[in-house]
């Protein structure tokens, strides 16, 4: 159904169920048992024990869910034995599962778990371990794990902002190429998708040795891996692996330090990925060159790129006009984002009527970081950072054993912070913080962060105000009150002044709202986002406001009463919302 429907029907609650019966699909995932984000302190067998029932339980189970859970090494050992039966288990979704625990407990726990998913005769297609910072020694905890044959299966492994290390990395890496050998030899050889492992310290040595895993594989489709200190050598060396992955459709190596060096290396691996989707090298310092052997590869190939990063990377106007060039016969490009780089005044203009010139200028973001025209000092600038490079290069092992050594008296609740990069950080800006959301860069936009989000968003749009909304939301965090009052400041800012202006249909941005999250349908080809608990913890949060129109309460209520595979993780997030719905909802 259009959307245009959707926002023309009568706001009684029987007409509104009746559009819910119709057009939302119920269901949840098949296989899962979900205590994802129930905040559960397990310390031991006891309090482990409604969950050990439950899995005990479940027939067919192939999924548990346990981000946002704190789980001792006891707990740990009574939840493996429940999952010793459990033959058909695919899916270990485990990130955040860790908080406040000593790194030494980590390890135990992992190996416990690892081991009843081997004796069960599991065969994983997911392992996310995201968030647990748990460094070497919790790769070592899963290092059983991952070459044996439960692991010959697995297509996605994500290990975001885990501490890894260049140790960790390393360990990793050899896992991964002992279980491509081995499965190998069973004639179904490892296959991985996705990787992920943002965060993590890798640097080169690190990615140097999974680069060496990547290679072997040729299976993946997706590469995340920003912020990890790695500089052109590391970077050289997943550039030759990516070639042999040539159904890449993602690479996100934001913030890592390429250099012109890097930076054409990796260009000449983008001639090899055809169905290349997402190229991410922001922050990465691809300067003038390798940004113009970026655009040759883009131009050459790339037929179905949809989103190109070069923000901050030192580009010049005319680097960055060939980049221009080379995107505008892009059919499928949705984004391209060249701020806070060395365009000057001239530069951004020329780029934006270039952009305007072929009908593109809404795929361009914003150039309201330009730094203005280069220093005349740039050569001297760009040798003495490659001095640095190497210096920094030399450093690394010290430096990582100092980090390890203080990091063991630390407990995994801390978050673990990468390594300093060549290039000091540059404050984010806002479109990067609406392209990327992260609660770092809207805390670092500083107490204007609402006035300053506000400005870039147009309120007059239903969907654009709609999608905003989601990417601010997406970061709460109901447990860190800087980043939740940040969250909903912000979010405050955008709907009061959307609802107050004359020409904003209020309809529409419910109806845009509900298609974007995945429960209902639009002609309009609208990708739905992942739903995560802060959607819905800010929307529960929306709905109390004097702002919101009370009108619009029984259409959200109508649907998030619905059985909804897409909310299935969140569920304490939708009680929530649904009994503040019910309070709130004008009474007949």
């Amino acid at each position: 159904m259009a959307l245009s429907t959707i926002s023309g029907i009568s706001m009684a609650t029987d007409i509104v169920a009746e559009l819910a019966d119709s057009l939302a699909k119920t269901g949840v995932e098949d296989g899962e048992l979900s205590y994802k984000g129930q905040g559960r302190k397990l310390d031991d067998a006891q309090s482990a024990g409604e969950i050990v029932k439950d899995i005990e339980e479940f027939e067919g189970l192939q999924a548990l869910r346990m981000e946002g859970n704190t789980v001792g090494v006891e707990a740990a050992q009574a939840i493996a034995k429940a999952l010793e039966t459990k033959s058909d288990f695919k899916r270990c979704y485990w990130s955040d599962m860790f908080t406040g625990r000593l790194r030494s407990e980590i390890p135990p726990a992992l190996n416990s778990l690892g081991d009843a998913l081997m004796l069960a005769g599991a065969r994983l297609t997911v392992l996310d371990l995201s968030d647990n910072a748990f460094g070497p020694d919790g790769v070592k905890g899963i290092e059983k794990l991952l070459k044996s044959t439960a692991c010959f299966t697995l297509q996605e492994l994500r290990l975001n902002n885990c501490g890894m290390g260049i140790g960790g990395g390393k360990i990793l890496a050899a896992s991964l190429i002992q279980c491509h050998k081995l499965s190998s030899e069973k004639n179904e050889p490892l296959s991985l998708k996705v990787f992920v492992a943002g965060r993590n310290r890798l640097e080169n040595d690190g990615a140097t040795a999974l680069a060496q895993a990547f290679q072997l594989m040729g299976s993946l489709e997706e590469v995340h891996m920003p912020q990890n200190g790695i500089n052109h050598p590391g970077v050289t060396a997943l550039a030759t692996a990516m070639q042999h992955n040539p159904g890449l459709r993602i690479l996100n190596l934001n913030d890592n330090t390429f250099t012109e060096k890097g930076a054409v290396a990796m260009a000449q691996a983008l001639k090899h990925l055809h169905s290349i989707q997402v190229i991410n090298f922001g922050d990465c310092l691809v300067r003038p060159e390798g940004a113009k052997a970026i655009a040759e590869s883009v131009s050459e190939g790339l037929p179905v790129l949809k989103e190109l990063n070069l923000s901050y990377g030192e580009i010049t106007a005319d680097a960055a006009l060939a980049v221009v060039e080379a995107v505008k016969n892009k059919d499928q490009l949705e984004k391209l984002d060249l701020n806070g780089n060395y365009l000057g005044e001239d530069g951004c203009k020329a780029v934006k009527d270039t952009m305007e010139g072929v009908n593109m200028i809404s795929l361009l973001g914003s150039l309201s970081d330009d730094e203005g025209d280069p220093e005349d000092d740039e050569d001297e600038d760009e040798e003495d950072n490659d001095e640095d490079d190497d210096e920094d290069e030399d450093d690394v092992d010290e430096e990582e054993i100092e980090e390890e050594e203080e990091e063991e008296e630390e407990d995994s609740s801390s978050n673990n912070k990468p390594s300093t990069p060549v290039s000091a950080p540059r404050p984010p800006d806002v479109s990067s913080f609406l392209s990327f959301p992260s609660p770092d860069k809207l805390l670092k936009l500083g107490a204007k962060r609402a006035l300053l989000v506000q400005q870039q968003v147009d309120v007059t749009d239903a969907r654009k105000t709609a999608e905003a909304f989601l990417k601010i939301a997406s970061v709460y965090k109901e447990e860190n009150n800087d980043v939740k009052n940040a969250v909903l400041d912000t979010i405050d800012a955008i709907l009061s002044k959307a609802f107050s202006t004359p020409s904003f249909q209020g309809y529409s941005f419910v109806s845009v709202l509900l298609v974007l999250l995945g429960l209902i349908k639009s002609e309009d080809k609208i990708k739905p986002v992942v739903v995560v608990p802060g959607h819905l913890q800010a929307l529960e949060h929306v709905v109390r406001q004097d702002y919101f129109p009370k009108e619009n309460v029984a259409v959200l209520e109508a649907f998030m009463s619905r059985s909804n595979k897409s909310l299935e993780s969140c569920g304490n997030a939708r009680n929530g919302l649904q009994s503040t719905l019910q309070r709130v909802r004008p009474q007949s």
